[in-house]
C-alpha cells in the first residue's frame, strides 16, 4: 500500500487559512481514529505546525481516491465549504516518501534548514504511534527520516546560522530596536516555541523576562529556567506599561489581544513604540492592532522576508542535501517496478 500526503504550508497558504486548519493536539488522536475507522488511511500522522498541516497516510485506496478523501476529511474536520485548489498540496510514492523526508531536514520550511521542525516531526510520529495509528510501513519511513535529517546536520552547512523561527523573530526585534539590552520583554505562552524565542533573546541581552500562561504553574516554571519573573495570565495586560517587545505563542483558539484591549493600555504607556511578534497559529493578536500608532505587529508569514536572508546563504548546501535524501528515500521505496502509481500529483507551491 503506498504512503501518500496532503497538507497545507506556508509555500501554498497564507496564515489566515493555515489556522482555519489547524489541529489542536488533544483532537488529533481522535482524527486519526476516524480516519482509520472510515478505512481511508490503514495509517496515520498528522503534523500541525504554525507553518504547515499535513496527513501522512498509507491507504488501500488508489491515489487519486485517496487524495479526494482526505480533501474531504480536512474540510469536514474544520466544517470549511470553499473549494481547495492550489492551496493544498498531495503526492504519492515516491515524491511522498521525498517531501517527509525534506520536511524533517529543515529543506521544506519557511527557514531552511531550521531545526525546530524535527522535534514538531517526532512529536507528532510519536502521539500516533503511542495511540495505535501507525504500522509497519509509517514506522520505517518515520524513523529513517529523523536518520537523515541527523546525517544532513552532520555532513552538510544546511543549518548554519539562526534556524529556527524565534531566532528569526529575535532578528526582526533587533531591526525595531537597535539594541536589546535597554529592552523589556513579556512572552505570552510557555510552549517550546516560546522558550526558544525567550532564550534567544535572552542570549542577545533583553534585559529582562516576563513569563505568562494560562497554567501559572508553567509560567513559574519557565521564568525561573530562564531567570525572569511570572504573573498570572489574567494579570499580563497590566505590564504592559514596562514592556517593549511581546513574543506571543499560545494555544488559545480565538485572539488573546485585540485592538479593544490594547487601545486603553497604549495610553498609559504613553505610546512609546511596542513590538508585537504573533508566532501563533491560530493567531493570538488581532491584525486590526497593526492600525494603532507605534504598535508594530508581526505574525508567521512576516517572518518570510528575514527568512529570505538565510535562504540565499544556505542555498548551495540543497543539492547535496537532496541527493542525499534521494539515496536513503531507494532504501524506503524498493525498487522502481515495484512501487505503486503516483496517481494525481499537485506539486506544492515553489516546487515545480
Amino acid at each position: 500500500m503506498p504512503l501518500v500526503v496532503i497538507g497545507l504550508s506556508h509555500h501554498s497558504s497564507p496564515v489566515a487559512l493555515r489556522e482555519r486548519f489547524a489541529f489542536a493536539e488533544a483532537r488529533v488522536p481522535a482524527a486519526l481514529q476516524v480516519l482509520r475507522t472510515s478505512k481511508v488511511a490503514e495509517e496515520a500522522v498528522i503534523l500541525s505546525t504554525c507553518n504547515r498541516v499535513e496527513i501522512y497516510a498509507v491507504t488501500a485506496l488508489e491515489p487519486t481516491a485517496a487524495f479526494e478523501a482526505l480533501r474531504q476529511f480536512l474540510a469536514t474536520c474544520h466544517n470549511y465549504s470553499d473549494p481547495l485548489t492550489d492551496e493544498i498540496y498531495s503526492y504519492g510514492e515516491p515524491q511522498s516518501v521525498h517531501h517527509l523526508f525534506k520536511v524533517a531536514c529543515g529543506l521544506d520550511s519557511m527557514v531552511l534548514g531550521e531545526t525546530e521542525i524535527l522535534g514538531q516531526l517526532k512529536k507528532a510520529y510519536d502521539l500516533a504511534l503511542r495511540h495505535g495509528h501507525t504500522g509497519g510501513r509509517l514506522n520505517k519511513a518515520f524513523q529513517r527520516a529523523f536518520n537523515v535529517a541527523k546525517q544532513i546536520r552532520s555532513e552538510t552547512n544546511i543549518q548554519r546560522g539562526s534556524v529556527s523561527v524565534g531566532s528569526v523573530a529575535v532578528e526582526l526585534a533587533e531591526k525595531i530596536f537597535s539594541r536589546l539590552s535597554d529592552r523589556d520583554v513579556m512572552v505570552i505562552g510557555a510552549g517550546d516555541t516560546s522558550e526558544k524565542t525567550a532564550r534567544a533573546l535572552l542570549s542577545r541581552g533583553a534585559r529582562s523576562i516576563i513569563v505568562t500562561n494560562r497554567s501559572y504553574d508553567k509560567a513559574v516554571l519557565l521564568a525561573g529556567e530562564l531567570g525572569g519573573r511570572a504573573i498570572p495570565f489574567d494579570e499580563w495586560t497590566d505590564e504592559f506599561q514596562n514592556i517593549d517587545i511581546v513574543i506571543s505563542s499560545t494555544s488559545a483558539p480565538h485572539y488573546v489581544l485585540d485592538r479593544a484591549k490594547l487601545e486603553p493600555v497604549m495610553k498609559r504607556r504613553r505610546n512609546r513604540p511596542l513590538l508585537l511578534i504573533d508566532i501563533a497559529v491560530p493567531r493570538d493578536i488581532e491584525p486590526e492592532v497593526n492600525f494603532m500608532e507605534n504598535v508594530f505587529l508581526y505574525n508567521v508569514d512576516d517572518l518570510q522576508s528575514i527568512a529570505n536572508d538565510y535562504l540565499k546563504r544556505r542555498q548551495q548546501e540543497v543539492a547535496r542535501c537532496e541527493q542525499i535524501i534521494r539515496d536513503k528515500a531507494a532504501a524506503v521505496l524498493g525498487p522502481p517496478a515495484a512501487r505503486p502509481a503516483a496517481g494525481d500529483v499537485r506539486p506544492a507551491f515553489g516546487e515545480r
